[in-house]
């Protein structure tokens, strides 16, 4: 029993090894990752180069398949190429498999020595994150010596002999056992490895260890459809055109097995030598023969899975997707993606209030609730999202960048709610009552409306590309939009001077709208501050702001402001 425990440690520690490489691999260079894999669409054999390097590179074929199934199902690529990139996935970890097999044990207390060393002195740089890799590295080689220290002992013992002793005719019985292995541990290479020992200490017989390989290889197929079970459609037709393409495999070997077991048995080899060179020739003609067919299988999954319409009525995250929370830059990408789609959603609500504020449908104030709704829960969805993710891991960069996501998000729900009371003032105020504003003063209102929409597009843009000369107009913006609006207050109350009835009858309402909009050019230039401090934005800041000195003046910038804010503003109606 206890020997037993030892081996589950062992394969425990293999699968934990694996996970920190992977992690710590994406945490470095997922943006560098994501970037490879979305330009080797064009063509199946670059997507297929793509997937082996980058499974070799991360140690894993499940986080290559979660990479490409969340740029699926983002919309990011095509289905086809995907499935060449999982094709391409399967032969790296046969490739790694056979890597590990090596005697590297002189290997691993130096690549963990080191690598606690950069990771607990710097921990949140790039090097920091490198000595994660080399932890993880070490663990999957003290793993693979563990795994043939435990499995020798066990091998002797009567009780394994009878357990394996019933895996010795029934192909199909010996695949699913196999399968049955890699999502026990939660890792094909680790059940390949187990497979090769068991065949060393000749437990099993060569061909039952050629089983449990197909079987290993189709278990890790249906692991990847199980973590893209929470994916939408285009997503899960990944891992189903994946988990297809190994049933064929499967299928078309499991009737040669016995023959070719018999064939290779009798080559100077050990058997671990044969398992595994059975595992890298095996997945490198089942993937090859199968990469001129993605095509085909892309449109045979996507009749087998349609995608589904959504209700209309509920707004739902399109691009938050939780398998790429541990890739920071992936995930911030999303979070990003998400925090636009809820400006674009405010921009509508403003859109549709200025059309009440001009008298026109009266049922677009519906809209405009539902709207509201809709960034509350955009923005509940990108708080938790953004929760989950291990903020102590993030690089400086990537910290920086979590901050202004989480920053605007706020702003722009908080503009929702702001734009919500607009829209219940005017109701009450105006719409109830049947009043309407002064022609001079519904112009004024209009004109900073058409402002704020400019601000808003221009603080997205800035959001999104951290332009810093964009952040400057911004900031200049937001001055000349208080000049605007102070203007016009002023203008305002030369007209209840001049006793205009319309003015007088608006009044309250006229002042809380344009109060309003102020508050909500505050919110959409916030991003503003944020971007100017960064510490990589101080040079440019200074060579700026030492522009700024040699040209006219800002006395001069303020007297264009309030010209451009105010035209004809001199005759009050």
């Amino acid at each position: 029993m206890l020997k037993l425990l030892d081996l589950l440690s062992a394969v425990a520690l293999l699968v934990w090894g694996t996970h920190i490489v992977r992690s710590g691999i994406l945490r470095v260079y997922g943006a560098n990752l994501r970037r490879i894999l979305s330009r080797s669409v064009r063509k199946p054999p670059l997507a297929f180069a793509a997937g082996i390097g980058v499974t070799a590179l991360v140690q894993s074929s499940n986080a290559t398949a979660l990479l490409a199934t969340s740029f699926v199902a983002s919309g990011l690529m095509a289905l086809a190429p995907a499935l060449a990139i999982m094709l391409g996935a399967d032969v790296g970890t046969a490739l790694m498999a056979r890597v590990l097999t090596f005697d590297l044990s002189w290997l691993s207390p130096l690549l963990i020595f080191f690598g606690v060393i950069f990771f607990l002195s710097r921990k949140q740089t790039r090097i920091g994150q490198l000595g994660r890799v080399f932890i993880g590295l070490g663990l999957i080689i003290l793993a693979l010596q563990l795994i043939v220290a435990a499995a020798e002992p066990m091998t002797q013992a009567k009780g394994v002999k009878v357990l394996f002793s019933s895996l010795t005719g029934d192909v199909m019985l010996d695949a699913l056992t196999g399968a049955l292995f890699a999502m026990i541990s939660y890792s094909s290479l680790a059940a390949v490895l187990l497979t090769a020992t068991l065949a060393t200490s000749k437990v099993i017989s060569l061909k039952v260890a050629l089983c449990l390989v197909v079987g290993a290889n189709l278990g890790s197929g249906i692991l990847a459809l199980i973590s893209a079970s929470a994916q939408n459609a285009a997503g899960r037709r990944v891992a189903l055109g994946s988990l297809l393409f190994k049933v064929v495999g499967c299928a078309l070997v499991l009737p040669l097995v016995g023959p070719l077991a018999q064939w290779m048995d009798g080559w100077p080899f050990r058997s671990q030598e044969l398992v595994i060179a059975f595992h890298v020739l095996y997945n490198s003609l089942r993937c090859l023969a199968c990469l001129p067919l993605t095509t085909q299988m892309a449109a045979f999954c996507t009749r087998l899975m349609p995608d589904r319409a959504t209700p209309e009525d509920r707004v739902r995250p399109r691009h938050l997707d939780p398998a790429a929370l541990d890739t920071p830059s992936l995930a911030l990408v999303n979070a990003v993606r998400e925090t636009l789609r809820m400006g674009d959603i405010v921009e509508q609500m403003l859109l549709d209030l200025l059309q009440i504020i001009r008298g026109g449908d009266a049922l677009l104030g519906k809209q405009i609730r539902k709207l509201d709704d809709d960034v509350d829960a955009l923005y509940t969805a990108i708080k938790l999202y953004l929760a989950r993710m291990p903020r102590e891991d993030l690089g400086e960069r990537d910290s920086r960048r979590w901050a202004e996501v989480i920053e605007l998000a706020i702003n722009l729900e908080q503009a929702g709610d702001i734009i919500e009371h607009m829209l219940s003032a005017v109701q009450d105020k105006k719409t109830s009552r049947s009043r309407s504003f002064s022609a001079n003063g519904l112009a004024e209102i209009t004109a900073l409306h058409s402002q704020l929409l400019v601000n808003l597009r221009l603080s997205l843009s800035v959001f999104l590309n951290g332009d810093q000369e964009g952040a400057h107009r911004l900031r200049r913006a937001k001055q000349r939009f208080r000049l605007q609006e102070r203007r016009y207050a002023h203008a305002h109350v030369d007209r209840l001077r001049q006793q205009v009835v319309q003015s007088i009858e608006t009044s309250s309402l006229h002042l809380d709208l344009i109060s309003d909009m102020k508050r909500l050019n505050s919110l959409f230039c916030a991003i503003a501050y944020a971007v100017l401090d960064n510490p990589e934005a101080a040079a440019s800041a200074a060579e700026e702001s030492f522009a700024e000195a040699g040209e006219p003046g800002a006395a001069a910038l303020d007297g264009l402001a309030v010209e451009v804010a105010a035209p004809g503003s001199g005759a009050a109606g």
